[in-house]
């Protein structure tokens, strides 16, 4: 929500007006000099939109005010220059609205639209969140990060690796949309206060490695003739996509990373298909160069891949994880009733790749249990199963 300076206002003001942490509203503005506000300049407060409200006859802005439970002055700061003695029936003034309900709808098919529109909503209201692209995928898509928190400890979480295990994006938005209306409304998340994750933690986010794999397991081949034929053909001319878990090009994003690589290739189809092709070459595709861009630029403390079935969490790989991983994995478990595995007969995965050439914790939280995709019934069980592994994974 945009507020307009008036003179001698500071963002410290703000945050007690609002009930709004300080350090929100400086990150939301990212102003040089926060003691030294302009007259007439605008700032974003986060939390609140500015909802239009239309007078009535005896209504008055202390009155709109004490009905909503807000200060005066805030009717002031959204409606500058507005004279109170002269309200006139019908006219429309803005009335400041804290959000405290979530934004994302994770209950339903999850596509890259619904994402995406999510992604700019939450932008819109929590403008301290970043959201900077780390590529595209085959078809030209972007891929959105999206970064929450200023703190020195750095964690990423991401999903739907694999096209048909989507239902992993809007278990991770729901998240993300609990943990900016804990932080924004001051309220604890299963006893934790929140806030002190974010300023010790920068959290990465991509809710969706696999934009076109999802969008193809969802609404079927593309309507461009020459990509549908492709699909078609590398699906044996099956319509269904819901057992595709590759990219658009048949290359399965998760056994595209330099970690035995080739040992899971000698074992796998060789060629395109709907799963476990590894390509011609580790990183040859444009989500896993990305991904792998992204992880060197950023230097994270742990990584956590969320994929789906079987509510188990791999936490080796080839006896190269730290000591603490053991730890960590034990406190996912604890919160979720997940079974830890150490180590499976598979490589080429993202954490496997990260584990390996950083020696720090990496871990797949396979979510859920059943056939892939699972029914998005099983969305509120997941959630909540998988919340403390979400939290744990910012306090461990």
């Amino acid at each position: 929500m945009e507020i307009v300076v008036r003179q001698g206002d500071s963002l410290s003001h703000y945050s007690q007006l609002f009930k709004i942490n300080l350090q929100l509203i400086n990150d939301s503005n990212q102003i040089i000099q926060p003691n030294s506000l302009s007259v007439g300049q605008r700032i974003q407060i986060p939390g609140f939109v500015a909802q239009e409200y239309q007078i009535r006859y005896g209504d008055s802005l202390t009155s709109i005010a004490q009905s909503r439970n807000l200060p005066l002055e805030v009717v002031y700061l959204v409606n500058p220059g507005i004279n109170p003695k002269n309200l006139k029936e019908t006219q429309v003034i803005k009335v400041p609205l804290r959000i405290t309900w979530r934004l994302v709808n994770g209950r339903q098919s999850y596509d890259y639209e619904k994402l995406m529109k999510d992604i700019e909503r939450l932008h819109e209201i929590y403008p301290f969140l970043q959201i900077p692209s780390i590529g595209n995928t085959v078809l030209g898509k972007n891929i959105p990060e999206i970064l929450i928190g200023n703190g020195r400890k750095r964690i990423h979480y991401n999903g739907s690796f694999h096209a048909n295990e989507w239902i992993t994006t809007p278990v991770i938005m729901t998240f993300l949309n609990d943990y900016l209306l804990s932080l924004t409304n001051q309220n604890n998340i299963r006893g934790l206060s929140t806030f002190p994750f974010y300023e010790q933690t920068t959290l990465s986010i991509v809710p969706m490695v696999n934009p076109d794999g999802v969008d193809l397991v969802l609404h079927g081949p593309p309507a461009n003739e020459n990509l549908k034929k492709r699909v078609l053909c590398l699906n044996k001319g099956k319509t269904d996509f819901s057992g595709w878990k590759a990219n658009m090009s048949g290359v399965d994003l998760n056994d595209q990373f330099p970690a035995k690589w080739e040992e899971e290739k000698a074992r796998n189809p060789n060629q395109p298909g709907p799963r476990d092709y590894g390509g011609e070459k580790p990183l040859s595709e444009p989500e896993a160069i990305a991904m792998a861009g992204l992880t060197k630029k950023r230097e994270f403390a742990r990584v956590l891949a969320f994929h789906t079935q079987c509510e188990e969490i791999y936490w080796g790989f080839d006896n190269l994880e730290p000591p603490q991983s053991e730890d960590i994995v034990k406190e996912f478990s604890r919160v979720s009733g997940y079974v830890p595995v150490k180590t499976i007969e598979s490589y080429a995965g993202y954490k496997d790749w990260f584990i390996q050439d950083w020696r720090r914790p990496g871990f797949t939280v396979e979510l859920g249990h059943g056939i892939n995709p699972l029914p998005i019934s099983q969305f509120d069980e997941i959630y909540q199963k998988s919340l403390g592994i979400f939290l744990a994974g910012l306090y461990m």
